[in-house]
């Protein structure tokens, strides 16, 4: 009997704290409801992410590199001398040969030119970041814009967009940026408007097209209509925010794409890019240290960055899915 009147009394407990929220929801002026719903929705969505452990360790990993990222320039700045740890121009005048193991001086060594491992990877972090968010946002921008309208519209602009992704993701994606990279100089920027486009407009746009349909049919998307609204602003102000949660889930992989991709162009040396990962790898093959394990410092630091940080925004995102996917979300 007390333990019936356990289970019937906590609802009662919940329905009274919903009350006292909604009177006070009442009292605050709008700007403040919507603030105190957008936090207590992103400590939700928190507390559902925090439960997965794979999430927090990609999440980790990324504030690592975050973190080398950051700390690169103020080293340079403050403690490291320009003239022998710049990661393009610097060279180590007390090594007799190069490249040097890893030593006190240069915890990871120094590369065929005398430059220094350590300082390279922690440079070329900035610049993994800045084209995998880049890209992820282009992907995303245009996905979910395509994904929308092919949605809403139907017909003949549905059939087209639809056609036009199926095209895309026919054609090998490496294939075509490496013969776009042989046309013409590519960099870091270019390199992110045009992943963006060929993910935006392929199966990204798919996937949240299939997403669209489902929010194109519900009663709130109908009382526009009969409000008024345009088709244009019923995309807009109704469809896409109602997509972002998704959209979000696959910027994460689109970083993931992005830094692969940049790996594998920078290491044939195809892009016009100063320092990555990629081209650390590729100066370590045109030296002809790749096969050599003694060399091994010109290899795994940057092998290991491009798979740990791909590995993590893929983490990431497989966690924000079993938050925002309905069918895999914890309630």
């Amino acid at each position: 009997m007390e333990e019936r009147t356990k289970v019937i009394a906590k609802p009662k407990v919940e329905v009274i704290l919903e009350e006292e929220e909604r009177k006070k929801l009442k009292e605050m002026p709008l700007w403040r409801v919507r603030l105190y719903l957008t936090w207590r929705e992103i400590r939700n969505n928190w507390k559902l992410f925090s439960e997965n452990k794979i999430g927090l360790v990609g999440l980790g990993i990324i504030i690592f590199y975050a973190f080398m990222a950051i700390l690169h320039p103020i080293l340079m700045k403050w403690v490291w001398d320009p003239n022998i740890y710049d990661p393009i121009v610097g060279y180590s005048y007390d090594e007799v040969l190069q490249p040097a193991p890893p030593s006190l001086r240069h915890l990871l060594g120094t590369d065929p030119l005398g430059r220094d491992v350590l300082s390279q990877l922690m440079y070329s972090t900035r610049s993994e970041f800045a084209l995998g968010i880049l890209a992820a946002i282009i992907t995303v921008t245009i996905g979910t814009t395509v994904g929308a309208v092919a949605a809403y519209f139907g017909g003949i602009i549905d059939t087209l967009l639809m056609r036009l992704a199926d095209l895309i993701i026919m054609l090998p994606f490496v294939t075509i940026l490496i013969v776009l990279s042989a046309m013409f100089k590519m960099n870091l920027i270019i390199l992110a408007i045009v992943i963006g486009i060929l993910s935006g407009f392929g199966g990204t746009g798919i996937v949240i097209k299939s997403q669209a349909l489902t929010i194109k049919v519900r009663a709130y998307i109908e009382a526009a209509k009969v409000a008024g609204g345009s088709d244009w602003h019923i995309i807009f102000r109704h469809i896409i925010p109602n997509l972002m949660p998704l959209s979000f889930l696959y910027m994460m992989f689109s970083v993931t794409s992005a830094i692969f991709s940049e790996a594998v162009l920078s290491f044939f040396g195809l892009l016009n890019i100063r320092m990555s990962w990629g081209l650390m790898i590729h100066t370590a093959q045109t030296a002809g240290y790749l096969l050599n394990p003694k060399t091994w410092w010109l290899i795994v630091p940057a092998g290991l960055s491009i798979t740990l940080l791909c590995s993590a925004f893929y983490l990431v995102g497989r966690a924000l899915d079993e938050v925002v996917n309905p069918r895999l979300r914890k309630r």
